[in-house]
């Protein structure tokens, strides 16, 4: 909802229709509920909307969804706006939807991961865009490959199992570093072992690209 907010000139409108995408064994877990957590999520986002004074066109809607290329505790979430029908019998205007967020289960931090004094860590996130979906990793380390153990599932035969790595630094920054991959790792067209990567860059590895960009 934060993320997909439209300002006007009086109002901020927000996505009133959410789409959320679970992997089939996430899915079968919240059979027999599934209808009455859709209606707490439903109830969650309306309580926001006001804590945050958003326009909604109508109460937001949630549904579940199942997307086989999801791992367990990966979920993704879509975003439209639809307004109510002007007449009675007429079919809701859709605006058109956005990218799908894809989310991943952070890493388990270790104790002296933990330790560090507040502060210490800039504790920003990569988004990775590809294709008709954004990745959203929190880090500190995110691998990129074709296996399904990778945090991003790149389904490329011209891409590695463990083609690349996210590697975010204290700073806040992130770099790529190549894992040893077959076909290498470009940045801006410029091939690489590792680099710095900078909002809006344009990543290829194999023959996907994506673009990078840091969420604060």
């Amino acid at each position: 909802m934060d993320a997909h907010r439209t300002a006007s000139i009086s109002r901020v409108y927000v996505p009133n229709q959410y789409t959320v995408w679970l992997s089939p064994e996430d899915r079968a877990r919240f059979e027999g509920y599934e209808s009455s957590l859709a209606q707490e999520l439903s109830a969650y986002l309306l309580e926001h909307a006001r804590r945050q004074d958003y326009a909604l066109l109508t109460r937001p809607a949630v549904e579940l969804e199942t997307d086989d290329r999801l791992r367990l505790g990966e979920f993704g979430i879509q975003t439209r706006l639809v307004k109510p029908p002007a007449r009675q019998g007429e079919p809701p205007s859709q605006g058109e939807q956005g990218h799908t967020m894809v989310y991943s289960v952070p890493p388990k931090q270790t104790r002296s991961e933990r330790r560090q004094p507040a502060g210490h860590l800039v504790a920003t996130k990569a988004i990775v865009s590809l294709d008709d979906r954004r990745y959203v990793l929190d880090g500190p380390t995110a691998v990129l490959g074709r296996s399904r153990e990778a945090d991003c599932v790149i389904a490329d035969p011209n891409v590695s199992r463990r083609h690349a790595e996210l590697r975010r630094r204290s700073t806040g920054d992130w770099q790529i570093a190549d894992l040893g991959s077959t076909n290498g790792v470009k940045v801006n067209g410029r091939q690489v072992e590792s680099s710095r990567l900078s909002p809006g860059d344009e990543v290829t590895l194999g023959t996907t690209h994506f673009t990078f960009d840091i969420e604060q």
